[in-house]
């Protein structure tokens, strides 16, 4: 048995429902699952914007010092620190289930995952880098913004149940508990750069090359897309498997991605077809109407920038009393 899950609160479900679809019809085999990062209670939704597949709220996973999280982290942060507790809680609740996969709600499925649970029989992990070539320009992203961000893209990653894979994410569990922040002045980018590590620590981690893997804005200088026979493929001969569309907007639709400044979309017409599919699956299954919800476990703004503001005026001081103390 293997499962397939992503990770958000109510306001990204529409990427979230986009996601099953692509599961639903290329993967009917493996189990899809919804981890919601967010409450429903007094959330009626709209007939024709009920999710089909399940969704696990966050409270019911068992994380404990959840609430003290939620307050230190904002959305996004939250949404990645939970994701080693979700793969620890769909192991222990489904005995039977001998691979776990995450993707980011932002990702189609294209074909088949065939290739990759056969890596999962060989190897105990799967990432993919973000790239696999160099960039030979200064544009953004290049090599120094993914030593900061991390090798490995983290909008994907798979597991097989092992005891080693148990103690590697018990030991990512912890390290996300308080240390999942978007600061990269101390080498932090949420979860990214802590998975350096998996390597390491489990060296029978595949790092998955086929540039059908993961192909996303950061790896657009090196991949390009073809279609034959309503198949899509990656630099002519690999079948694309999955296509990650972080930083995409739908009602922003000539924006490739937010994050990046090297490749307007009317510059890429192989990659037109591929976001007008994702355009009008999100349209489809609610973007503008799940936006408005906010999440549940999230401070208001202005409240949240207080107390980082806070915390980062205090670190002086917090260090020089520690070196103080060590006197």
């Amino acid at each position: 048995m293997t499962i397939a899950f992503t990770i958000c609160s109510i306001n990204y479900l529409a990427q979230a429902r986009t996601l099953g679809d692509s599961l639903a019809s290329t993967n009917p085999e493996i189990l899809f699952v919804i981890g919601l990062v967010d409450s429903q209670e007094g959330v009626a939704f709209e007939e024709s914007y009920q999710p089909k597949y399940p969704m696990v709220e966050i409270d019911k996973i068992g994380i404990e010092g959840f609430e003290e999280m939620a307050a230190r982290y904002n959305i996004t942060e939250l949404n990645t620190a939970v994701k080693p507790f979700y793969f620890t809680y769909f192991f222990r609740q489904y005995p039977k289930a001998q691979n776990v996969i995450y993707f980011d709600p932002d990702i189609i499925v294209y074909q088949p995952l065939t290739e990759l649970l056969t890596s999962l029989k060989n190897h105990e992990a799967v990432l993919t880098p973000h790239i696999n070539t160099p960039i030979e320009d200064r544009l953004t992203p290049n090599e120094l913004h993914h030593l900061n961000t991390g090798i490995c893209n983290l909008g994907f990653v798979a597991f097989r149940r092992s005891e080693v894979n148990t103690e590697f994410i018990k030991w990512w569990e912890e390290k996300l508990r308080y240390e999942c922040l978007i600061d990269l002045c101390n080498g932090l980018f949420v979860d990214q750069n802590w998975m350096n590590f998996l390597p390491v620590f489990v060296p029978d981690t595949h790092i998955e090359r086929n540039p059908g893997y993961n192909a996303a804005y950061w790896n657009l200088h090196e991949r390009t897309f073809s279609q034959k026979e309503n198949v899509f493929y990656v630099n002519e001969n690999n079948p694309l498997i999955f296509l990650h569309y972080s930083g995409y907007d739908p009602e922003k639709p000539a924006v490739l991605s937010k994050y990046q400044d090297r490749f307007q979309l009317s510059e890429r017409p192989d990659a037109m077809p591929l976001f007008d599919i994702y355009r009008e699956s999100l349209i489809k299954n609610g973007n503008a109407y799940y936006r408005k919800f906010a999440c549940a476990y999230i401070k208001p703004p202005k409240v949240f920038r207080y107390q980082r503001v806070r915390k980062l005026l205090k670190r002086p001081f917090n260090y020089l009393k520690d070196q103080l103390d060590t006197m």
